[in-house]
């Protein structure tokens, strides 16, 4: 007994739609790090589902790629949030916008 495509799929849609939602209501930095972690895991689940479906390794190997892109991206963000918070004792977006030059 297999789980159909379209359960994955539908899932996939609602982690996607629970990250973008995350990410344009919330003002705090590192939950906008982690709505974007969310969306990308999403899409994730929508590759190795179709891959799986497809009988084909491209997607896992697409899904490994996106893995480091966005552990990097956590890198390179968290740097700079833990950075700000030093600075300013607030991680929050609205905040940041005043660090213009």
């Amino acid at each position: 007994m297999s789980i159909p495509l379209s359960w994955f799929i539908i899932l996939a849609t609602l982690l996607f739609g629970i990250g973008a939602f995350g990410v344009l209501v919330r003002r705090n930095v590192l939950v906008m790090f982690m709505c974007v972690e969310l969306m990308l895991n999403a899409a994730n689940l929508a590759l190795v589902a179709f891959a799986r479906s497809l009988n084909d390794v491209g997607g896992e190997t697409t899904v490994f790629f996106v893995l480091v892109v966005a552990a990097a991206e956590v890198v390179v963000g968290l740097g700079i949030v833990v950075a700000i918070f030093r600075r300013r004792h607030s991680a929050v977006a609205d905040e940041l916008s005043e660090m213009g030059g």
